[in-house]
């Protein structure tokens, strides 16, 4: 009876040790189960966090600083580009070519800089940012814009009577008459910051190429009678004067002859060898320069060029674009632009190979260094 209870009881714990054994590895299983499914949950959050980042970068529209004077071709190419490539662009930012340049340098987002001067496009303005490559793919010429409100005085009446005159006889006393009355006090013109706008030194600059050829080779007579008789206007940008002078506040503007036509706008056309619009003559624009805080700058042919800032982050986009513009430079012509073909490049070392591409395709020319 005895032996008979040992050996129970013997078999009684046996049974206790082996249901704990199993307890335990369930316990174990269970909890393997829980860490591997938690582990599970963080690798699935961290996987979204890194695909939503990765979809927040995807997609992000091109964005473009351009000349204010030339806003509305940027657009058009940027809509042509966005229709035939699907790529996202945002709407375009303008102001002066220097002020832009100067506030890509500061950090502001950008990926494809268009300019209305090829010394913005370089380290000068753009200091670490830039490409060190520009091409120039449009010229356009500077002319004397006035509106229907400018023909309301006898004075204004005038001033563009004695230009239509200087434009019939392109004789040199009839351009001197007309400048003369220009800058004399009796109306008022409008120029922008050269500082800001390259369209507002460009201008000095005309008035010193017509002082040396109609006024006796004195290239400030007429920047000079202009200043004494405080008869100019200024503003940030030639685009800041345009509802002045729709106004009849001003009387005339100098701007690009493509603003004045997109702002339909009168204006006098200027002889060649004053509008600085003419490539070939850029030997006898860099004889007149305009000196402020930021140096000298020597006259030269007025181009719209294109580069694309080392702050880009749409990369592989802006350079399409790039290639988009030099490819359909030619729709600019309906804007009174001058597309160049080929295009023009100046770099200060070997371009990208898609640059080097539109070389081979004789579409970019190299024409020497981007100073």
């Amino acid at each position: 009876m005895h032996i008979v209870s040992s050996m129970k009881m013997q078999r009684g714990v046996s049974t206790v040790r082996a249901a704990a054994a199993v307890m335990v590895v369930v316990v174990i299983l269970i909890a393997a189960l829980v860490l591997s499914s938690s582990s599970a949950k963080k690798s699935s959050t961290s996987t979204s966090a890194v695909e939503s980042t990765a979809s927040s970068q995807v997609g992000a529209p091109l964005v473009t600083y351009s000349a204010d004077a030339y806003a509305t071709e940027v657009t058009s190419l940027l809509g042509g580009f966005s229709s035939s490539t699907g790529v996202k662009v945002a709407p375009v930012k303008s102001g002066g070519s220097t002020a832009d340049a100067s506030a890509i340098e500061a950090g502001a987002p950008d990926d494809v800089f268009v300019s209305s001067s090829l010394g913005a496009t370089s380290p000068r303005y753009l200091g670490n940012l830039t490409a060190n490559w520009a091409i120039e793919f449009a010229t356009d010429q500077l002319v004397l814009a006035y509106s229907n409100s400018t023909t309301q005085t006898a004075a204004t009446t005038n001033v563009i009577g004695l230009a239509n005159t200087a434009i019939k006889s392109n004789a040199t006393s009839d351009w001197d008459s007309f400048f003369t009355a220009l800058v004399r006090g009796t109306v008022k013109v409008g120029i922008s910051a050269p500082a800001q706008d390259p369209g507002g030194l460009r201008a000095w600059l005309v008035l010193e190429a017509a002082g040396y050829l109609y006024s006796g080779g004195n290239q400030q007579a007429y920047v000079s009678a202009l200043l004494s008789d405080k008869g100019n206007v200024t503003a940030a940008s030639a685009a800041d004067l345009v509802a002045p002078l729709q106004a009849g506040e001003i009387q005339f503007l100098f701007t690009y002859r493509s603003a004045a036509i997109s702002n339909h706008l009168n204006y006098v056309a200027l002889d060649s060898h004053v509008n600085l619009g003419t490539p070939s003559l850029g030997p006898f624009y860099s004889q007149f320069s305009y000196t402020d805080s930021a140096g000298v700058t020597k006259g030269g042919p007025i181009a719209l060029c294109i580069t694309i800032p080392l702050s880009v982050v749409n990369s592989v986009e802006a350079m399409e674009f790039v290639q988009y513009v030099v490819q359909n430079a030619k729709s600019l012509s309906t804007f009174g632009l001058v597309p160049l073909t080929p295009a023009l490049l100046y770099a200060n070392m070997p371009p990208p190979a898609a640059i080097q591409q539109l070389m081979t395709q004789g579409l970019v020319v190299n024409n020497g260094a981007l100073l």
